[in-house]
């Protein structure tokens, strides 16, 4: 438990970090499920899995189309998804 404690404000410190490399991280728009769910399927977006190994195969959940991305490894990938699609970032 106190690993996942520990992850949980490290996850949210490297989205933010993710996020500021597409844009400002002041100017990119918040996404409630709603608004996910309804934009599946849409050849506009780009849902990326970006948790970690261990608890993306740990996990029961997992969006349908989603692509899994390395977090440790975001110089890698970050590049080829071009910003003229809706880019969605999901680690929980």
């Amino acid at each position: 438990m106190k690993k996942r404690f520990f992850i949980a404000p490290l996850l949210f410190f490297f989205v933010v970090g993710v996020l500021a490399t597409f844009a400002k991280a002041a100017d990119v728009p918040r996404m409630t499920t709603d608004d996910l769910k309804a934009m599946l399927g849409n050849p506009d977006l780009v849902c990326l899995d970006v948790r970690y190994k261990k608890d993306w195969k740990d996990s029961d959940t997992k969006i349908q189309g989603a692509i899994r991305e390395d977090p440790d490894s975001v110089k890698s990938w970050a590049g080829k998804y071009t910003k003229d699609k809706t880019i969605v970032l999901y680690c929980a």
